[in-house]
């Protein structure tokens, strides 16, 4: 973050400062919420929260080296640089916004129930590899990461691919307002979150308010295989591009097939392909990962980069969500930062699959939370999905888990099934039972903690590697 001085953000935010006058013009080198996170230069935005009000912090984080606070209290007897503002979470959206209006580059901004985080980083690997690209760090997507990533945008960045989440309405059209992208894709509606909103219709309209804030000369790209926005068609005033597998889609993909871990396809612009037999390597696996790359060389072509350059990028794509080692006591897929009954599926076929498999292919899961009244219902679903798979074998723990079971029980005699009333005991018989030969893939929602069993299989491969 840089030509942001003190005055401009006491300006930006409607907050009044206080503090010695020779500091107005110094520059904020970064923004903060965590305390722990102090650097020299930083501005401290204290947030309340439930349990924690990091107004506490104040003293501490100013020693430890920061330009400023902020703080929603007159701060009594202070020696160092503040501003006071109405609120600290405003305030950080009103500064996040104004300076991505400083630095005018376009944004593509991205949202959807499943399938963010890949498809922001498949977007970024192939725009990056003609542009400078900038995108959102880790998971920041919510109304408190988005300003913050956003601090670390700098004036050598081309173009930045935000990811914009929500846990209750209203929240995509605030973060929205604050990217103001030129490019807006949604990925798929699911049941993430619909607990707090009740159906898939109203969390389909939550994400469709990405687009209130695209300009006129706005593009927008939606999964033309999704069946919530399919029917967009020729509904929005922006133009308009799906992407995914049916033929009626601007961007589709033919002739899709896996060989060496790696997803082939051919790549087609509405009738015809965007250059002449472009085929395109993918280096991971999954039909999800298909549409993925699909709105990826979308975004390329309508912003008008190199196609093949654009395409070649693809091949080392891997992504961070899901993924795969081969170790000495078997191929573990991990794939346990979160799951929706959508991601399991995708998940679950990822491991189906796979070719050249010597041993069983077997599926570690666990519960799939906040989902609401229907609950049982979606892993049940799950289970009966399982059934139609080529998955040897279901490991599961947890209470709603049962029901992944008895929808793979009551649909196919064939598949092993074995449930376990601890994490430990699903750890204790996977690290026994799996051999080398045989691919397990650990799935679940993060609060299960699969992650902890693959841990476990990387701490044991250091063992045996000493």
């Amino acid at each position: 973050m840089k030509n942001l001085t003190l005055e401009n953000i006491a300006r930006v935010c409607g907050g009044t400062y206080y503090g010695p006058a020779d500091k107005l013009q110094e520059e904020v080198m970064s923004v903060i919420t965590d305390s722990r996170k102090t650097e020299e230069g930083c501005l401290f935005v204290p947030i309340v929260g439930e349990r924690v009000d990091a107004h506490k912090f104040i003293p501490q984080v100013m020693e430890a080296g920061a330009l400023a606070t902020l703080s929603e209290r007159v701060l009594d007897n202070a020696d160092f640089p503040y501003i006071a503002v109405e609120s600290s979470l405003q305030a950080v959206k009103d500064i996040a916004e104004f300076y991505l209006k400083q630095l005018q580059i376009p944004v593509v901004g991205i949202t959807g129930s499943v399938g963010k985080t890949t498809t922001r980083e498949m977007i970024s690997t192939v725009l990056a590899s003609q542009k400078k690209v900038f995108q959102t760090i880790g998971n920041q997507n919510s109304q408190i990461g988005v300003p913050l990533t956003l601090s670390h945008l700098t004036r050598e960045d081309e173009i930045a691919v935000l990811e914009i989440g929500m846990s209750e309405r209203g929240q995509i059209e605030k973060l929205t307002n604050m990217i103001r992208p030129n490019v807006a894709v949604v990925t798929m509606i699911g049941v993430s979150h619909i607990a707090q909103l009740k159906t898939q219709e109203n969390i389909c309209l939550e994400k469709m308010d990405i687009v209130k804030g695209l300009p006129e000369d706005g593009m927008v790209f939606l999964n033309g295989d999704d069946k919530f926005l399919a029917p967009y068609r020729g509904k929005l005033s922006h133009k308009t591009f799906f992407y995914g597998m049916d033929k009626a889609c601007d961007y589709r993909a033919e002739n899709v097939h896996v060989k060496d871990g790696q997803t082939i396809f051919h790549f087609f612009y509405k009738e015809g392909k965007v250059i002449k037999d472009m085929e395109v390597v993918l280096g991971t696996m999954g039909e999800h990962n298909v549409r993925n790359a699909l709105v990826a060389l979308g975004v390329a072509h309508q912003m008008g980069l190199d196609m093949k350059a654009a395409a070649k990028a693809l091949v080392t794509f891997h992504g961070q969500r899901q993924q795969m080692h081969t170790l000495k006591s078997c191929t573990l897929i991990d794939d346990t930062y979160n799951a929706s009954p959508d991601s399991m599926k995708a998940s679950v076929s990822v491991l189906s699959s796979m070719e050249g498999v010597k041993g069983r292919r077997i599926a570690a899961l666990a519960d799939m939370l906040e989902l609401g009244e229907k609950e049982r219902e979606y892993h049940y679903e799950v289970g009966k999905f399982i059934a139609g798979t080529q998955v040897d074998e279901v490991a599961a723990y947890g209470e709603l888990s049962e029901e992944i079971l008895k929808g793979v029980e009551d649909n196919n005699e064939r598949i092993v099934v074995k449930h376990f009333e601890s994490r430990d005991a699903l750890k204790d018989y996977l690290l026994t039972y799996v051999h080398p030969d045989d691919v397990l893939l650990l799935k679940a929602s993060n609060g299960m903690k699969l992650k902890e069993i693959a841990e476990a299989f990387l701490q044991n491969e250091k063992k045996v590697l000493k």
